[in-house]
């Protein structure tokens, strides 16, 4: 039996002039079309309950707040190094 995603959270960062910005939220179904579209676009995915419950109280469009700079720095440093890029260089 598959599991459902019962919450999901997309983050965007450009590692230039700003911090991190909530850019997708959801719950249920909409939940699965963002971990689904991040898959299809070779996206990262990491799960932490915690961060995932915080982030998703930060409004769409808004960076997030100083408070969680380090746990995100975690999930990006993450995503670069299973991406097999490095911090500022384009992505193709």
């Amino acid at each position: 039996m598959k599991k459902k995603t019962d919450q999901a959270v997309a983050l965007r960062y450009s590692g230039k002039d700003s911090a991190p910005r909530v850019t997708a939220k959801g719950s249920g179904e909409l939940a699965e079309q963002i971990i689904k579209l991040a898959k299809e676009h070779d996206i990262p995915i990491q799960e932490d309950q915690q961060l995932l419950q915080l982030l998703a109280q930060i409004k769409l469009g808004d960076e997030i707040p100083e408070l969680l700079y380090v746990a995100v720095a975690e999930v990006l440093a993450f995503a670069y190094y299973v991406s097999g890029r490095i911090p500022g260089e384009e992505k193709d």
